[in-house]
């Protein structure tokens, strides 16, 4: 078994945060729909305001809402403003992992799905 990304919500804008909810963050059931995301899944969340990664579980968001919100203790470190990639993974078989196509749903600054893709565009290699 290998494990892959399946789907990524790219550079989605944090709404709200309140570190007084149970935990989770809660996303727009349209955005969860698009990525193919279930409610209560595990989900890897990487802040690119600041860096800070985390794994929590997906809570549904009204639909058409733009809600993506920080619960309990991770809203210390993912803030309202921040940009963040939701990722999901499964496991698949190895000899799979060529065939294997992740959906990437590609968001505006309201949290409104622009696009739909299932590859990531090829990065120019830049020596360091």
């Amino acid at each position: 078994m290998r494990f892959v990304m399946r789907s990524k919500i790219h550079r989605a804008t944090v709404t709200h945060a309140d570190v007084d909810y149970v935990g989770s963050i809660s996303i727009d059931e349209e955005l969860l729909e698009a990525a193919g995301i279930e409610e209560w899944e595990k989900i890897h969340v990487l802040d690119v305001t600041n860096g800070a990664r985390l794994e929590t579980y997906v809570v549904k968001a009204p639909a058409g809402s733009g809600h993506i919100c920080i619960n309990g203790a991770a809203a210390h470190l993912i803030h309202p403003g921040d940009l963040v990639i939701l990722i999901t993974y499964e496991g698949i078989p190895s000899d799979a992992v060529d065939e294997h196509v992740p959906s990437i749903v590609h968001v505006n600054a309201r949290n409104q799905v622009v696009d739909i893709s299932h590859e990531i565009e090829a990065i120019e290699y830049v020596e360091c």
